[in-house]
């Protein structure tokens, strides 16, 4: 599979087959988070690991009560642990950084079988609690990642069913991009 094709066959996956992430696989993917550009090189995020059922379901309070959290046989939770620096395009750093290295992840998830849900809806409080994540630490997404126990493909009629099911369907090119000027 080439980067265009895991793009276009990334799904958000909120259901999770009963089946463990092989090691390999799992390193594949943080790997692929380590390698991703950051401002300044600084590479200022950190991944978490949580495979430990009795945590996952912790976790999936703190999301607001998503099951895929706790059924996910791993969840990955992206932080930085510098907050505070600002590009000079006046955006702060770390959540730019740390959501590229995710969405790196993502991609090599998707390349090797797995799926993976960005979450951007959870307490940070109690995810800081339950992972004993410093105070000066940001968290800036939980990531299940497994195998889809949902199907991705399927008719013509039960995919436009599940674009509008998931809110996948993309705003076509004209209606986004601008040639020279806005």
């Amino acid at each position: 599979m080439d980067v265009f094709e895991a793009i276009k066959s990334r799904k958000s996956i909120r259901s999770y087959a009963d089946k463990d992430v092989e090691e390999e696989k799992l390193q594949k993917v943080l790997e692929a988070g380590r390698l991703a550009p950051s401002a300044k090189n600084r590479q200022e995020w950190r991944f978490i690991v949580v495979r430990d059922r009795e945590t996952r379901k912790k976790l999936a309070v703190a999301a607001m009560g998503q099951r895929s959290v706790e059924q996910a046989p791993v969840t990955l939770v992206g932080c930085a642990v510098g907050t505070d620096y600002y590009m000079p395009c006046g955006q702060l750093a770390y959540t730019v950084d740390v959501s590229i290295a995710l969405s790196f992840m993502m991609l090599e998830a998707t390349e090797l079988g797995l799926g993976t849900c960005w979450l951007g809806a959870f307490h940070e409080d109690a995810v800081k609690e339950i992972l004993n994540i410093p105070d000066a630490m940001r968290v800036v997404a939980v990531m299940p990642l497994g195998y889809p126990a949902e199907s991705v493909g399927g008719t013509a009629k039960n995919s436009i069913m599940r674009i509008v099911s998931t809110g996948s369907y993309r705003k076509p090119l004209d209606e986004i991009v601008y040639r020279e000027k806005y």
